[in-house]
């Protein structure tokens, strides 16, 4: 039996209703043997990361709910003494707060950020999964409970096999096998307006190719506002061609996609 948290980020809003419910369920409640209670401030068991990207008008933001994972291979349970660190049958991975208690080596040893110090209570805290929930009948964690989208989904491997075929984990590259899988996070984006400088309307039906670096080409045109987006690209160098029946083409090169780049209005001349 394993456990996962499934978030879609294109369901999330931003409401930050997990962040709030988690804050509820966990401040000034003690929860032991699970978790000691939660400061009111300076911890986020579970916290809402936003994401703004590119430059006005074009501009996008996603949300991000990040959590302890619950990793697999989990830096804390290897860097605690005395079995302050566990994971239990359900996967979840907790911090006994009798036993940690002085151990601030935990909050050290996560490389995620996922684990606080509490000053007063000399001891490392962290998201729970709501164990002490789930122990007693709960079928889901509170920042679970809580979605009003359903971007978070927690639940048997097994069962959301589904949405884990096109998951992610957030730093793969720390090497803890993550429990915490991330669906839908939005690639670069690129985009910009065309218009005719000697109308000074916009140009509606423009072709718009974009070459990545790879030779990899997209074909989008200027909608109904002379406005175009390429969106989903990954982080390389990228070249754009603008071209309309009547005007001469134009094209831009070295772009480089990991800023988001706005090629703002756009004037073509005419043939």
């Amino acid at each position: 039996m394993s456990k996962v948290f499934v978030i879609d980020v294109a369901r999330c809003s931003g409401c930050h209703n997990c962040q709030l419910s988690c804050k509820d369920e966990h401040c000034e409640n003690d929860w032991r043997p699970y978790a000691a209670p939660q400061p009111p401030t300076g911890q986020f068991w579970c916290r809402v990361t936003d994401h703004p990207r590119g430059t006005i008008p074009k501009v996008k933001i996603h949300y991000i709910p990040v959590l302890c994972n619950h990793c697999a291979d989990a830096p804390c349970l290897r860097a605690a003494e005395n079995g302050a660190v566990y994971r239990r049958a359900d996967g979840l991975v907790v911090i006994d707060p009798e036993k940690a208690a002085g151990q601030k080596q935990l909050a050290e040893a996560c490389p995620y950020g996922a684990i606080f110090w509490n000053e007063e209570l000399n001891l490392p805290q962290k998201c729970t999964g709501c164990a002490h929930l789930l122990d007693h009948g709960a079928k889901v964690p509170r920042c679970v409970e809580a979605c009003p989208t359903d971007a978070m989904r927690f639940g048997e491997e097994a069962e959301l096999a589904d949405l884990l075929r096109d998951a992610v984990v957030l730093h793969r590259e720390y090497g803890t096998s993550p429990r915490v899988y991330y669906r839908n996070i939005p690639g670069c984006f690129l985009g910009g307006l065309v218009y005719d400088p000697v109308e000074e309307e916009v140009i509606i039906g423009a072709t718009v190719t974009l070459t990545l670096a790879d030779g990899t080409r997209q074909i989008t045109q200027t909608d109904a506002f002379g406005d175009f987006w390429f969106r989903d690209l990954p982080e390389t160098t990228a070249a754009v061609t603008i071209e309309a029946e009547g005007f001469a083409p134009k094209t831009f090169f070295d772009l480089q996609t990991a800023g988001c780049p706005n090629l703002g209005d756009v004037p073509l001349e005419r043939a």
